[in-house]
């Protein structure tokens, strides 16, 4: 049999059964490509002679990049091999430096993405940086932005959902919000379907629960929410109830069915308590069971018994207090409680 190199169709498949054995040692001997992936690579990378490749080694470990970390930064981003360094990389160093970021940050950047280094700095680095600096009082806070998400500098999401939220009437410090805790959604897809979602559930774009929806809705598959809405109907919620607690405290839906009935559990057949209690209070879901959920109960349960407890008084909003605030209302107030507290 021929082989396809021997019998060219055309002038490409001879230029790449040239390169490919120097190439495929290169990214073996190099860059710790396996035997597999360098030939893959091979494929995909034209390259003659090692001195282009060895520029970008060089200019690498001369901004304080160690072997090990370029080898990992060429095998994410192999077309990084063939690139010129004093027009692709150089400039996007010296802006970067520029704005105040030191050579440190500036690896750590690189090492965590290093596929910005890909984008043009002039339609793409630049503009995003300068959407960034947008949201913020100074450089200084978009550089610890971008320290810690890199990503920003290169993912074209990015500004685009800027303007959508934006255009939906959601605030510049929710915006921040997003940007400082939960900076993914910034980088997500079809955000406009979950914004608009979110509206129809009565959502206020404005308030800082509209950013723990907006979590709440990318983070928990469709499956998981499903679930979570089972496991509320199972203790007598109707779905117009969920959706009321989900509107008053969002992050319900990122408890776990286990702890949402651990906490039904106990508020039910433990404590004696309504299960449509914590329609008014679902920030209860979030605290601790044996720290904070059981030690007040057992407090409520010993008032209600000696009457010291109006019937009419709400059960939820004595776990939410501070812990000084409920010792004040509840403990100190009351000397039978505070010696039924000491026996405990």
């Amino acid at each position: 049999m021929v082989s396809s190199c021997a019998t060219p169709i055309s002038p490409v498949p001879i230029l790449h059964c040239h390169l490919a054995p120097f190439v495929e040692s290169y990214l073996i001997n190099n860059c710790g490509f396996s035997q597999e992936k360098a030939l893959k690579a091979s494929l995909k990378l034209r390259l003659r002679q090692p001195q282009k490749p060895d520029s970008i080694f060089s200019f690498f470990r001369n901004h304080g990049f160690s072997d090990s970390q370029i080898c990992k930064i060429l095998q994410r981003e192999l077309q990084l091999l063939s690139c010129d360094t004093q027009k692709v990389l150089l400039p996007k160093f010296e802006f970067l430096r520029s704005k105040g970021v030191s050579s440190l940050d500036i690896v750590r950047m690189v090492d965590a993405s290093p596929s910005f280094l890909k984008r043009s700095l002039e339609n793409h680095i630049i503009p995003a940086y300068e959407h960034l600096r947008g949201f913020h009082e100074s450089d200084e806070q978009v550089i610890e932005l971008l320290i810690r998400n890199p990503s920003f500098l290169y993912d074209g999401r990015v500004p685009s959902n800027f303007k959508l939220l934006l255009d939906f009437g959601v605030t510049h410090s929710n915006i921040d919000i997003l940007l400082k805790r939960w900076h993914n959604i910034l980088c997500s897809s079809n955000l406009s379907k979950t914004v608009q979602e979110l509206k129809q559930m009565g959502f206020d774009v404005s308030t800082s629960t509209f950013c723990i929806a907006l979590l709440a809705k990318r983070t928990v598959n469709k499956t998981k929410w499903e679930e979570k809405i089972d496991t509320f109907k199972k203790w007598g919620w109707s779905r117009e109830q969920i959706l009321l607690a989900f509107r008053r405290q969002p992050y319900i839906m990122l408890s776990s069915p286990d702890k949402i009935n651990a906490v039904f559990s106990f508020w039910v057949e433990q404590a004696g308590f309504k299960s449509l209690d914590l329609v008014r209070a679902p920030g209860i879901f979030q605290l601790s069971l044996q720290k904070r959920i059981a030690p007040r109960a057992s407090v409520l349960q010993f008032l209600t018994s000696k009457g010291l407890l109006r019937k009419d008084a709400s059960l939820s909003r004595p776990f939410i207090l501070t812990e000084t605030l409920f010792l004040e209302k509840y403990v100190i107030s009351s000397k039978g409680v505070y010696y039924h507290m000491l026996k405990m």
